[in-house]
């Protein structure tokens, strides 16, 4: 079984100090980047978080303090990485609601204008609990029929997901051998930040789905109470959801030129 792409296809891992999306850095990235021939090209970072890793993070992945403090940092990691995914889309387990928001957090960060306009994502573990409901792990065992060594390493979970993916599509044959059809199957709800504070409703209009203004418009919101969107760009939002809103603000004001 080959993936049937029409653009290169990045499978991602991240290992992390902690699983705050907003707060929480990196301190792994490993990448294997498939072809539309066929080829594939896999990196590993390790890097150094600026920030101290959680024991219980390190109880999971392995990765101390002590170990990335002489690794570079991700902003200076940041176009290499960026580079490799730039003219892909992106595939991982778990991915759509933690690795891809946290990754988005860490470019913007580094002033890397990273954005989802002209990528899709397909989450192999929504696959899997869609159709079986379990863990990674369990995934790899009961898809392909192999234990996996290593869990929690970046490299082998990222090895272990692409190879779930192949047999996924091997076993089920509803499922389209189509990156664009597998990211439809795999999205959770149509948010326009990854968090998923901004969602579209049954209109296709921007609503906020938290808080005091949960169910109404952006657009609703900005113009009754200017001052929401301060509010929002200086409280503990991730920088996504911040980019996002701002957006939608300027292209409402550009509309009234």
């Amino acid at each position: 079984m080959q993936l049937q792409l029409t653009k290169p296809i990045c499978f991602f891992d991240l290992e992390t100090t902690g699983t705050n999306v907003a707060k929480d850095r990196i301190v792994e990235i490993s990448i294997l980047k498939v072809y539309p021939n066929g080829n594939k090209e896999s990196r590993t970072w390790l890097v150094n978080p600026e920030m101290p890793i959680s024991p219980e993070s390190e109880a999971v992945h392995g990765i101390s303090n002590e170990k990335v403090a002489n690794e570079p940092t991700f902003k200076q990691l940041s176009k290499e990485i960026y580079k490799m995914i730039r003219d892909s889309d992106l595939g991982g387990f778990n991915s759509d609601r933690f690795d891809i928001p946290l990754l988005a957090e860490e470019m913007l960060r580094a002033d890397v204008d990273f954005d989802m306009k002209n990528m899709v994502s397909v989450d192999v573990q929504t696959i899997f609990h869609k159709m079986e409901k379990r863990t990674l792990e369990a995934a790899y065992k009961f898809y392909c029929d192999k234990n996996l060594e290593d869990a929690h390493s970046a490299e082998a979970d990222t090895m272990a997901t692409y190879e779930v993916l192949l047999a996924q599509l091997e076993r089920y044959p509803e499922l389209e051998n189509n990156v664009k059809k597998l990211s439809e199957f795999t999205t959770r709800k149509q948010s326009l930040d990854f968090a998923g504070f901004i969602v579209l409703d049954e209109e296709e209009r921007a609503v906020f789905s938290f808080g005091k203004h949960k169910g109404r418009t952006v657009d609703e919101v900005l113009e009754a109470e200017p001052g929401y969107f301060g509010w929002i760009l200086n409280a503990d939002f991730p920088l996504y959801t911040k980019k996002v809103l701002t957006q939608i603000k300027l292209s409402k004001l550009n509309n009234k030129l």
